[in-house]
Parts: C-alpha cells; structure tokens; sequence
C-alpha cells in the first residue's frame, strides 16, 4: 500500500519578503555535518550524541563553546569544524522544489539567514546547484546566533520591509524559536528533519507542498 501524499500547505496572507535557512531548510547537508561532527567529538574524547542533538541550526562557534574542552581556544576549534565542513559536500543536495520557488521569487524579495560563515554558505549552495541570493545574512554578520532573532531581524531590513511582513522557512528548533521572535511567520520543512520535534508552527514537507503569495 503507498503512503498518502502529504497535503499542501496554503498559507492565508501575503508576505513581502522570504527568508530561508540554509542546512536542512534549502538543502539537506545531513551527511556532512554529521561526519564532521563526529570526528570532532572523537577526537576531543566527547560522545557525539549530545552535540548531533544540539548542533543542529547553530553557529559552529555556539556549539564549539557549549562542549569546549579545557584550555582550548574555541575561535581556532571552530576554524577547524569550518574547515572540515567547507572540504566536504559529498551527499548535498536540495530540498525538492527548493530551487523551483526561488526561481520563481524576485531577487529583492528573498534573503538566506543561516549559521554557517559565507564560505561554507556559497560551497554549500553551489553543491546543491541552488543560486546565490543578493542578501545573505551568515554566521560572522551577527553577534549572536540562533536562537537569537538578529539574523532575521537583520534581513528583513536588508530588504527594505520589517520581520511582520516576512516569511520565514526553518527546519531546526533554534532557527524557529529566531524567527518567531523576530516577529515573522515560520514555517517548518520536514524533509531533512534528523530528529523528531514539535515546531510549534505549520510544517510541511517540502517546497511542492506550499503555496504563498508575495505582494
């Protein structure tokens, strides 16, 4: 017996802007970030499953600094999990019709806001074969991570309209929680989900099971 097909989502009201995560959200990088993550923790002596549940949506260096080591220096930690992501794309691809909607949206109406520094951001993206918005808000341009909401905050100005008027599309608990409190709709994508959760916000899928409209 096949699986229903998962319904679409239609959303009631028109947003001006759409800002996207990146990992997990535009593009499933789950491959990658867990090989890099395990790697790190082994070689640190840690046990990787208390940083594969929190890691997730979160700035490297966040995430270096919750597990650091005693007497390491997290900057150049971090500097080396950055290294070892930005070296290894094997198994990135994008979340169906994710590179079909953003075809579709005018280049001054859609922004990424993600975790990973714009090196990784743009060797991602190009592995994925998704294009390079004009407005990327990325790990080094905010003093504080996800779940804070400066990311989003700071897109939806980029963009010339305010976070009330924005769309957001998530996929990690820390990026939801940024986006609901920049004041923006949120929206969850499932497909790359690698842990169970309860959003607390509509999910869908993937982008052929949503339906918006920008004014």
């Amino acid at each position: 017996m096949s699986s229903p097909t998962p319904p679409i989502l239609h959303l009631p009201r028109p947003y001006q802007a759409v800002l996207f995560d990146m990992d997990g959200t535009l593009l499933d990088s789950r491959a990658v970030v867990d090989r890099v993550w395990r790697h790190w923790a082994a070689s640190h002596g840690h046990d990787s499953a208390p940083i594969m549940a929190v890691s997730h949506g979160r700035r490297t260096i966040d995430t270096v600094r919750a597990f650091a080591i005693p007497g390491a220096d997290v900057e150049e930690e971090s500097r080396k999990v950055e290294a070892m992501e930005i070296a290894d794309v094997e198994g990135i691809v994008a979340i169906a019709g994710a590179k079909e909607l953003i075809s579709r949206l005018p280049s001054d109406r859609w922004a990424l806001v993600t975790s990973a520094g714009r090196e990784l951001a743009l060797r991602r993206l190009a592995a994925a074969g998704l294009p390079v918005p004009s407005v990327m808000v990325t790990a080094e341009m905010v003093a504080y991570g996800k779940p804070d909401p400066e990311g989003y905050q700071k897109a939806a100005r980029l963009l010339g309209t305010t976070p009330d008027q924005c769309l957001v599309f998530e996929d990690a608990p820390a990026g939801i929680e940024a986006g609901r409190r920049a004041g923006c709709d949120v929206v969850a994508i499932t497909a790359a989900r690698p842990h169970p959760f309860e959003p607390g916000c509509p999910e869908v899928l993937d982008y052929t099971r949503v339906q918006f409209a920008l004014v």
